[in-house]
């Protein structure tokens, strides 16, 4: 497959290509000039091909005096040595180190300032699938971490996937959403796709130079080599565009790493990854539905949020996020009757809802004043316990006949009373309780659930009045019963 790529759109202009699709132009014809031709960024740049000999006074770069070519063999091979990559000096290598150090280094100040946001998202997926965590320098390369960035060719999102190929690895797109833009969702499929690469040809430069050119292209370029499996060594039979690739990788590698040494810092850093938080979405939501309520930037929205390509959230159940600064976060959940518009929070209802805990089951011949005596409780109590506008029950119908957790002691029958209520059996038991749980960040009632032996989520929902509910805050105090004899 042939994988667009535009060298970090702000720092490489002069290549792009796609997964399984057509070479494209930029500011150059591939078909007639290759990555050696320099000139078109700097003509004062003399170099003649990728393997030609580069001394230090043929490149007046301006930087650090000091910066030889033996320091750049020692920090490479400090690099090679903490890294699966195969990390080796070179004159390609150094000849693009040495080209970006002149020419784009406030471009990737910006990209380290950016990188403060999606490092940690990557290197979280990168962890859970053991894949080297260098990996996250691949997304620079592919994008300039621009999450809606898209070729000519039709690639899009952080890691450039094709529609094809993007649906091969479970990310979908509809006229509302389009996942490989999703950050999370898209490095996810990034993950699956490196690693299936990675088992196919068990070598990482080679990996990655598949997941650029297709991996049918890397094992042609083998087969033309006469087998050989080292990504320098088939190079020239790999395609054109490819042949940039992995230099432009290791250059990335290597100036993030060694950024400071040649005075290149983070900058236009807007917030970090730990400082946002998602929340499910209940029903359909515009993003100036959002903005209008709780104040958000338009832009910071839709950077947060570029999955969702009109602005709109659709309803699709729990498949759909938001994305939040954790500040704005709890003025989300606190409005969410004014973003739903829903109803105005109003008192609560007095009734409870009735289990099997706490509940009578109507027998026939029963009325509500005999219930009440029959358990000790005023008739309103009863009537509000269970929402009850008339004296009306019907046989069969639960009623809750007490609002604690321990059933209250019954009179004795009268003499003369032919109350057709029966003893209860197992309805209410004594000797049960509640144990208080204490919400934790990360917590979901999922989760809880799970924490405790034969509870349900619907019965957490009931014994916390959590009906309409989604999002548990943490320090919540939650109601689990876990005594029963």
């Amino acid at each position: 497959m042939k994988k667009l790529l535009s060298f970090t759109f702000l720092i490489f202009h002069f290549t792009s290509f796609a997964q399984d699709g057509p070479s494209i132009e930029m500011n150059i014809d591939l078909e007639t000039t290759t990555l050696n031709d320099t000139e078109v960024f700097d003509k004062s740049i003399p170099v003649n091909s990728y393997n030609s000999s580069l001394t230090e006074s043929s490149i007046n770069i301006g930087v650090n005096e000091e910066f030889t070519s033996d320091i750049l063999k020692q920090r490479l091979e400090s690099l090679n040595q903490k890294t699966p990559f195969n990390v080796e000096y070179n004159a390609t290598v150094e000849r693009f180190i040495r080209l970006y150090l002149k020419t784009k280094k406030n471009d990737i100040s910006n990209l380290m300032g950016k990188a403060n946001y999606y490092f940690p998202m990557f290197e979280e997926h990168l962890d859970k699938y053991d894949l080297p965590l260098e990996i996250k320098y691949l997304a620079v390369v592919e994008s300039a971490l621009k999450p809606t960035s898209k070729s000519g060719a039709g690639a899009k999102g952080l890691w450039q996937f094709m529609y094809h190929t993007g649906k091969q690895f479970g990310l979908n797109v509809t006229s509302y959403v389009d996942e490989r833009s999703d950050p999370l969702k898209a490095t996810e499929a990034a993950c699956k796709y490196l690693e299936s690469l990675y088992a196919t040809f068990e070598d990482w430069d080679l990996a990655l130079a598949a997941y650029n050119s297709g991996p049918g292209n890397v094992s042609k370029a083998i087969r033309r080599s006469g087998g050989l499996r080292n990504y320098w060594n088939i190079r020239q039979y790999l395609p054109a565009e490819t042949r940039g690739y992995l230099p432009a990788f290791y250059t990335t590698f290597y100036l993030f790493e060694y950024g400071s040494e040649h005075n290149i810092h983070p900058k236009n850093s807007k917030f970090t990854f730990f400082e946002t938080d998602t929340i499910h979405v209940q029903k359909k939501l515009t993003f100036q539905k959002i903005q209008k309520e709780i104040g958000i930037n338009e832009m910071l929205l839709k950077e947060l949020n570029p999955q969702y390509k009109l602005g709109i959230i659709p309803a699709n159940g729990d498949n759909n996020v938001l994305i939040l600064p954790k500040n704005l976060l709890e003025k989300f959940i606190s409005s969410e009757h004014k973003i739903y518009n829903l109803p105005e929070k109003r008192e609560a209802s007095k009734h409870i809802i009735p289990t099997r805990i706490n509940s009578y089951v109507v027998q026939q011949g029963d009325n509500l004043p005999r219930i009440a005596r029959k358990f000790d409780i005023s008739l309103l109590e009863l009537k509000n316990w269970n929402g009850l506008q008339t004296d009306y029950i019907i046989a069969g119908q639960s009623l809750v006949i007490t609002s604690k957790h321990n059933l209250p002691v019954k009179k004795k029958p009268q003499k003369n009373n032919n109350s057709p209520i029966k003893a209860i059996k197992t309805t209410i038991l004594s000797g049960q309780g509640f144990e208080i749980y204490k919400v934790k960040q990360g917590d979901s009632l999922f989760l809880v659930s799970k924490k405790f032996p034969e509870v349900t989520i619907a019965q957490i929902r009931n014994w916390n009045n959590l009906q309409n509910k989604s999002y548990l805050k943490p320090g919540t105090e939650l109601k689990i019963l876990t005594k029963k004899e």
